[in-house]
C-alpha cells in the first residue's frame, strides 16, 4: 500500500508524463512556409485590366483567377510617393506616425534635406560607390516583417529586395536579416546595417553579369508593334526620350546604352524587373527561406515600371510591353514558389506604391483639363510676394511634395509671427490657378475642404517634417516635365492602387468595398497570427481570410 507522500509523487509523475506526451502530440499553429510581398513601382489599379486580355494564365490573371481582389483599396494620405508607399504598405500606418514624409524630406528643426533612408553611419558592402550608405533608421515605427522576427523569436528570415534602396530596406524593417538593392556599377549590395560582407552567393550571383546580359539583347516589343492598341501610336511627343536618341521609339538599342562601369539604363526597361525576380529567387534558394519550419518573408518590389513610365507616360507603347514582360516574370516567379513549397504553402500578395496621372498635353490635344505647374517658379514668386510685405528675403525654403517648408534659420533671426506668415501664404497661393486649396495644417479643422481631403492631409503631415501649408492641385495638375508623367496627389489616378491576394489561409473572391493602404500590414498580422506594428492604424480585411 503506497503511502502519502508516495502516492501524491506517483500522481505528479503521471500527471507530467501525461503533460509531456500532449506536448510532444500538440499541433503547432497552422502558418505558410513564406509570405512574399510584392510591390510593383507606380502601377495604377487598372492596369490589372487595361492589358488583361493580353497578360498569361500564370500571371496577374492567376492571381484574380485564383485569389482575393480588394478591387477598391486607396492610399490613406498625401503626398503619394514611393517611399512612403513602401513603408505604409509594410507598417500599417501614415507618415505623421511612420516618419516618412517622403521619398526626400526637410528636417524643419535644421532646414536640412533628408533622404528617407540615408545614413551617414553606415557603409556601401559589395561596391566602392556610397550608394550603400543607407538604412531604416528614418522610419521610426516598427513593419510587419519586425512583427513576425519578433513573433518567432526572431527565427524567421526577412529579405528584401528591389532595384530601388527603399523600395528594398523599409519593406524589410529594422530587424531583418539582409536587403539588398542594385548600384549602377552591375552588382547587388547592402551596408553595413546589415552586414560586413556579402554571402557568397550574391557574390556568385554578381559575377553572373546579368545586367549585362539582359541589355545586350536590346528592347523590342514582345508582340508585334500593331497590336498594341491600349497605347498611343509609338513616335509621339508625349514620351520622354533615352539619351542619345532621336525619338522615344521601338526598337531601343540598350546594348549601345551602358559602360563596363554604368548599367543604369537597366532601371528603365523591364529587364530590371527580370533581374529582380532573378535575384529574388537565388535569395530564397540559397537563405532557404520556407524550408527551415518557420515562416519567413520575402519583400520584393518592382522598381522598373515607375522608372518606365516616369520617362514615357501612361498611354506608352513602351508601359504596356513592360507590364506584359512583368507579367511572364510573375508567371515565372509563381511555378517557382509551386515547385519549392507546393501550391497553398505560401502566401503572395500584390499592391503598389502609387498610380501615376495621364500626360499633361496628351489630356489637353484630347480636350481633358490638365495642366503642367512650376514649383520653382511659383517658389521664387511667394518668396518675392512675401518680402514685399515682410521686409525679408528666402522665407521660404522649398515647395518639395507640394508643401510650404519655411526657412527656420530666416524666420528664427527676423523675429517674424509664423502665424501671420502662414496666412499671407494662403493669401497668395489661393489665387493660383493651378491650386485647388492651399491649407494651413494647423488651422485644418476650419478649412472648406472636403473631409476625405482633410483625413488625408492630416495623416501625410510628420510635424518634424513637413512643411505646414500644403496644396492641393486641380485634376489633372502636376509638378513635373511636359514628357512622360509623375506623381503624388489624391486623385484617383495616383491614390486607387492593386492590392491582391493568392495562397495560404486566402478565400477566392473580390470586394468593391473601400479598404486603405494602411489595411494590408494588419491583414497579414491576422493571417499570421502575429501583432501588427507598433504604429499600425489600419484594420484587417477579413473577408478575404479562409
Amino acid at each position: 500500500m503506497l503511502t502519502g507522500k508516495k502516492s501524491a509523487g506517483l500522481l505528479l509523475l503521471v500527471l507530467f508524463a501525461g503533460g509531456f506526451a500532449y506536448a510532444q502530440k500538440a499541433t503547432p499553429l497552422p502558418r505558410p512556409k513564406i509570405v512574399v510581398g510584392i510591390m510593383v513601382d507606380q502601377m495604377r489599379w487598372d492596369y490589372l485590366y487595361r492589358y488583361y486580355d493580353r497578360y498569361q494564365e500564370n500571371g496577374f490573371r492567376r492571381m484574380i483567377r485564383e485569389g482575393f481582389s480588394c478591387d477598391n483599396t486607396f492610399i490613406d494620405y498625401v503626398p503619394t510617393i514611393t517611399a512612403i508607399g513602401h513603408s505604409t504598405v509594410y507598417t500599417g500606418t501614415v507618415p505623421a506616425i511612420h516618419g516618412i514624409a517622403g521619398n526626400d524630406f526637410i528636417i524643419n528643426a535644421t532646414g536640412k534635406t533628408m533622404y528617407c533612408t540615408e545614413d551617414s553611419s553606415v557603409q556601401t558592402v559589395g561596391s566602392t560607390s556610397t550608394a550603400g550608405k543607407m538604412s531604416p533608421r528614418n522610419l521610426l515605427s516598427t513593419t510587419i516583417t519586425d512583427q513576425l522576427r519578433l513573433a518567432t523569436n526572431f527565427r524567421s528570415k526577412v529579405i528584401g529586395v528591389a532595384l530601388k534602396d527603399r523600395g528594398s530596406i523599409l519593406p524589410a524593417g529594422h530587424a531583418a536579416n539582409a536587403a539588398y538593392w542594385f548600384d549602377n556599377n552591375g552588382a547587388w549590395i547592402t551596408s553595413t546595417y546589415y552586414m560586413n560582407d556579402l554571402p557568397e552567393w550574391v557574390k556568385e550571383f554578381n559575377a553572373k553579369k546579368l545586367a549585362e546580359k539582359y541589355l545586350k539583347q536590346d528592347w523590342n516589343t514582345l508582340y508585334d508593334i500593331k497590336t498594341y492598341v491600349q497605347s498611343a501610336a509609338d513616335d509621339n511627343t508625349y514620351e520622354g526620350k533615352f539619351s542619345g536618341t532621336t525619338a522615344p521609339v521601338f526598337p531601343v538599342k540598350t546594348s549601345g546604352m551602358y559602360t563596363a562601369t554604368n548599367f543604369d539604363i537597366i532601371r528603365s526597361t523591364p529587364y530590371g524587373n527580370t533581374i529582380t525576380a532573378d535575384f529574388a529567387k537565388a535569395a530564397i534558394e540559397n537563405e532557404k527561406l520556407g524550408m527551415r519550419g518557420v515562416t519567413d518573408f520575402l519583400a520584393v518590389s518592382f522598381s522598373s515600371t515607375d522608372y518606365v513610365g516616369h520617362r514615357f507616360g501612361v498611354n506608352a507603347i513602351e508601359v504596356e510591353d513592360t507590364y506584359l514582360r512583368l507579367d511572364r516574370d510573375l508567371a515565372s516567379l509563381f511555378t517557382y514558389l509551386d515547385t519549392k513549397f507546393g501550391k497553398g504553402n505560401y502566401i503572395t500578395f500584390l499592391t503598389a506604391d502609387h498610380g501615376a496621372a495621364y500626360n499633361v498635353n496628351f489630356m489637353k490635344d484630347n480636350k481633358l483639363p490638365a495642366g503642367l505647374w512650376s514649383s520653382g517658379g511659383l517658389q521664387r514668386d511667394l518668396n518675392t510676394y512675401l518680402e514685399g510685405i515682410h521686409k525679408v528675403k528666402s522665407l521660404v525654403n522649398s515647395l518639395s511634395n507640394y508643401q510650404v517648408h519655411f526657412n527656420q534659420r530666416v524666420l528664427d533671426s527676423s523675429k517674424l509671427n509664423e502665424a501671420i506668415l502662414r496666412k499671407d501664404c494662403l493669401d497668395f497661393l489661393r489665387k493660383q490657378p493651378a491650386i485647388a486649396f492651399a491649407v494651413d495644417i494647423h488651422n485644418i479643422d476650419e478649412a472648406a475642404i472636403p473631409e476625405l481631403l482633410k483625413e488625408r492631409l492630416i495623416n501625410g503631415y510628420n510635424s518634424e517634417r513637413s512643411g505646414p501649408i500644403v496644396m492641393v492641385l486641380k485634376p489633372g495638375w502636376y509638378g513635373g516635365t511636359s514628357t512622360g508623367t509623375t506623381h503624388g496627389s489624391w486623385n484617383s489616378y495616383d491614390a486607387h492602387i492593386p492590392l491582391v491576394w493568392m495562397g495560404w489561409g486566402v478565400k477566392h473572391g473580390k470586394s468593391s468595398k473601400r479598404v486603405g493602404m494602411t489595411d494590408i500590414a494588419p491583414t497579414l498580422a491576422a493571417l499570421l497570427h502575429i501583432e501588427a506594428p507598433n504604429g499600425c492604424i489600419g484594420e484587417s480585411i477579413d473577408e478575404l481570410i479562409k
